[in-house]
């Protein structure tokens, strides 16, 4: 009796300290949708999760924006989201109208933009609309 209660009393207390942790708990799921594929299609797209407390970029995907599927890309990322802490996803589009170098992210050529992610609750689903008017310089963002 006594070596499964301190058993439990054991296993209950890896489980609170674990928690107490912290880390990661939610998942991120960041969309661009078919209006890109007019603008963009077969365009290289890198996208980043960036922590706006510290700057930090968490975590970055490279992808191509389809030219017929809706969403034109769409990427997942489980558990990279801690509540309460605000984020910013950074993306652009190796789009290159009137110059830039394939590969590279040049201002204002590549089209590029932030999307803030306020106070995360919970799992986080982002889908944008394609909008050449807000484009904003986040090459720092994917300097390497």
């Amino acid at each position: 009796m006594k070596r499964t209660s301190s058993l439990t009393s054991l296993c209950v207390g890896l489980l609170v300290t674990l928690g107490a942790c912290g880390g990661n708990e939610y998942q991120l799921i960041f969309a661009i949708d078919a209006s890109f594929q007019g603008p963009h299609p077969d365009h290289d797209i890198a996208v980043a999760v960036v922590r706006t407390s510290d700057g930090a970029v968490l975590d970055e995907q490279l992808g191509t924006v389809s030219g017929t599927a809706d969403p034109a890309f769409t990427f997942t990322w489980l558990d990279i989201l801690d509540e309460d802490e605000a984020y910013e996803i950074h993306y652009w589009i190796d789009s290159n109208f009137g110059g830039g170098t394939l590969g590279v992210c040049d201002f204002p050529e590549d089209h590029q933009w932030s999307v803030a992610v306020a106070a995360v609750a919970g799992d986080v689903t982002i889908t944008e609309a394609h909008d050449g008017g807000t484009i904003s310089d986040v090459c720092s963002t994917f300097a390497s």
